[in-house]
Order: C-alpha cells, then sequence, then structure tokens
C-alpha cells in the first residue's frame, strides 16, 4: 500500500492557498489550492483525486501540483506556456 504523503505548509502557505481557493479569478487554480489544502489537512492523494474536486483526477496529477507548489508557490500551479491543443491554422504562418 502506498505511503500517505505528509505535506507541511507555513502560516504564510496555507493562508495563501485558502485565499486562492475561496477568490481566485481562474476556476483551475482554485480547484488545485483546494487539492493541496485537503491533503494537508489529512485526506490521502488518492481519496482527493478520485472524489475529492470538482472531477476526477489522477494521483500523479495531484502529486505534481503539491510538489510544484512546494517549490514554486502559486507560480507553479499555473498553466505552462505550450500546453494544450496547438492550433490547427496559425494565420501569421500563411502571411508569407
Amino acid at each position: 500500500m502506498a505511503q500517505r504523503r505528509e505535506v507541511t505548509l507555513s502560516q504564510h502557505q496555507s493562508a495563501e492557498l485558502i485565499k486562492t481557493r475561496d477568490h481566485h479569478a481562474l476556476a483551475y487554480l482554485r480547484e488545485r489550492a483546494a487539492a493541496i489544502l485537503k491533503v494537508v489537512g489529512g485526506q490521502p492523494v488518492r481519496a482527493v483525486a478520485a472524489s475529492g474536486l470538482s472531477k476526477p483526477r489522477r494521483r500523479e496529477t495531484v502529486s505534481d501540483w503539491i510538489t510544484r507548489y512546494q517549490q514554486e508557490g502559486l507560480d507553479g500551479l499555473l498553466v505552462r506556456k505550450g500546453r494544450g491543443r496547438k492550433p490547427a491554422f496559425s494565420p501569421s504562418a500563411s502571411s508569407h
């Protein structure tokens, strides 16, 4: 059986995540902050990923969010440049 991930946050980090979870304009950041706070509160990563969020996520995804937050703060939770579907047609490519 996998070990429970122990996550500790400073008082500042906890306040930052609570504010993000409750008030941030980006829904995906609210979800990621909520996931981290649930794990900090003692819930297993697997349980949070399976049923503790707006939709099921992979356990590895939630774990990656935690690691990125610990390393980079809130900036680590942002969607990284270059992610997502690439456009099928790029107007700048046809202007040559």
